[in-house]
């Protein structure tokens, strides 16, 4: 080894150990984000799948949660991948462009690279078996050997376990080199990927495949926005670098290459950011999504410009990026008054405090908040309990708070409900707490029946608009308790409420004409009823939506959306 490449190869080990040291010190002084509090509920319920993502970011939360539970220990594992991914990084790229300086300097610059060098959400474990899947990848499209396949194999099942976006990451693969489709190893790889993320599908099957209605249907119920194309791509510009992406873009899609690996790095950048764009067009497109894409991105920028005359001012631009990057982290750390109107600022501070205050007037009671994963989430964390429970609305999305068990110990009992708006119950509670003022009321005896299932035959093929329509209706008892819908003696009363869906907006909901008179349902049964409801006033295509509502709560969605078409 030369000492030029000594040099690069110290240069390299200077920057992961500055690396591991920054992201070791912004996590620890870095407030859970209520993103992060969400999935370490996952780890505090371990299973093969949840409503939202596969399991692993879940486990990666569990490993460090369980040596100290502080943001550092939920953190922990996703500082340790990211430093091994950056190295992986480099000796991929070791072999195309030896250029330390470059390497450092463009990795550093990209936004994105920076959010999950600490923040612990699905994409963390994701990044990190991208990247370990490309470094096996590259020796495998190279060298058909079995202990390749093998390793890929695993590989493969970890990126699936990561998050869903992996299926574009193997699917742009194979397309780029459709001889693989020819090799026995390929089909070796295929089966053991499949039989290791085989419980995962189980999971998802009988739970009646949650994430693929979510992510599928659930979704794609928004009308059409052109700010959702706009916004997609200038967060893309931005996360790139804010100064530089509109750069590195240019030079990662004019570099030409006949090397297999490069070839399907290509692949993925423009499909998965095209992939993306088109995704516009059926509801808003979460800038980070395409982090895949920014790996992408990074290789083939990186190579481009390592094997061209250098740019002075590209290096200043990249330098400058740095220093705006490393700002916005100090930020999150440091609290600055006028940035705390910011949201996603705003959501990094106050919350230990915020989650004390309620405690502190809820006590040991279990707390419902309304229409958020978020809120009772970080209650959880910062009380390490999972007394925090999420009311989902009809007006709202289902999530793991509809799977959870957490409803049974409320069902019956008293509670504590907590609000930013004020309800008009009698007793209520004004709490000024570090995040604002919020309303709490002790409720006794809450009936809640978010999991029950709601069905109905007899809509009219031909129905006319304000039509009247009597259903047959059957609602299934999901519970170990019964469900008691009688309102006899009841102080909260329960509704069999219905409304309908239209380009994204749901109406008013009326109540279906029909008695709970006597009516309770055994564990595990379906009653059936008779029940009247009304079409639209006007024509057109509609989702029916049949709501449980219990006072005072808002009523959950606890059917499918109900194609109807009113003529």
């Amino acid at each position: 080894m030369t000492i030029t490449n000594k040099n690069q190869e110290r240069n390299i080990l200077i920057f992961l150990g500055l690396w591991a040291l920054i992201n070791l010190l912004q996590s620890a002084l870095t407030e859970v984000h209520a993103d992060e509090a969400y999935y370490w509920m996952y780890s505090r319920f371990l299973d093969w799948g949840y409503f939202d993502h596969p399991p692993m970011v879940a486990l990666f939360i569990k490993a460090g949660d369980a040596l100290f539970h502080e943001p550092l220990g939920l953190r922990l594992m996703t500082v340790l991948t990211s430093t091994l991914s950056v190295w992986l990084l480099w000796k991929m790229l070791k072999p195309y462009a030896e250029n330390a300086r470059l390497f450092i300097l463009l990795f550093s610059s990209i936004v994105l690279f920076h959010v999950y060098g600490f923040i612990t959400t699905p994409d963390a474990p994701l990044g990190f078996f991208i990247i370990l899947f490309f470094y096996i990848y590259r020796r495998y499209q190279r060298e058909d050997q079995l202990k390749w396949a093998v390793l890929l194999a695993l590989v493969i099942a970890g990126l699936l376990y990561s998050k869903y976006h992996a299926l574009l990451i193997l699917f742009f693969t194979v397309i780029s080199n459709l001889k693989l489709l020819g090799r026995w190893t390929f089909w070796l790889i295929v089966i053991g990927a499949a039989l290791l993320f085989a419980p995962h599908i189980w999971w998802q099957a009988e739970h009646s495949y949650p994430s693929f209605y979510y992510h599928i249907i659930d979704r794609s119920a928004s009308p059409y926005r052109l700010d959702f194309t706009t916004g997609y791509l200038l967060a893309q510009l931005l996360l790139a670098g804010p100064l530089t992406g509109w750069f590195l873009y240019r030079k990662a899609a004019m570099r030409k290459s006949s090397d297999g690996f490069l070839r399907a790095v290509k692949f993925n950048f423009f499909g998965i950011f095209v992939f993306f764009l088109i995704s516009t067009l059926k509801g808003r497109v979460e800038a980070h999504w395409t982090l895949p894409g920014m790996l992408c991105l990074f290789i083939l920028a990186y190579i481009a410009l390592a094997q061209e005359k250098e740019r002075r001012w590209l290096g200043a631009l990249l330098v400058v990026n740095i220093a705006l990057v490393a700002l916005v982290r100090l930020f999150l750390v440091v609290p600055v008054p006028a940035l705390q109107k910011i949201p996603v600022v705003a959501y990094y501070f106050n919350n230990r405090q915020w989650a004390g205050e309620i405690r502190e007037k809820a006590g040991e009671l279990p707390v419902i908040f309304y229409d958020s994963f978020q809120d009772p989430s970080r209650y959880n964390y910062y009380t390490n309990t999972t007394k925090g429970f999420a009311y989902n609305s009809r007006n709202y999305r289902k999530n793991q708070y509809d799977i959870w068990p957490l409803e049974d110990s409320i069902r019956y009992h008293s509670a504590y409900l907590v609000t930013q708006q004020s309800q008009g119950l009698g007793a209520e509670d004004t709490l000024n707490t570090a995040k604002g003022i919020w309303y709490g009321t002790r409720l006794d005896q809450v009936r809640i029946y978010q999991k029950a299932v709601v069905t109905s035959s007899g809509i009219p093929a031909s129905w006319r608009s304000g039509q009247p329509v009597t259903l047959k209706i059957r609602i299934r008892n999901p519970y170990e308790q019964p469900m008691k819908l009688d309102n006899t003696g009841q102080e909260y009363k329960c509704y069999l409420e219905y409304g309908y869906l239209k380009e994204g907006t749901l109406s008013d909901f009326k109540r279906v004409e029909t008695s709970f008179h006597g009516l309770t349902i055994a564990p595990g049964a379906t009653a059936e009823l008779s029940g009247t409801i009304v079409a639209p006033d006007r024509p057109g295509k509609y989702k029916l939506v049949f709501s449980l509502r219990t006072e005072p709560f808002r009523g959950g969605r606890n059917s499918d959306m109900i194609p109807v078409e009113v003529r």
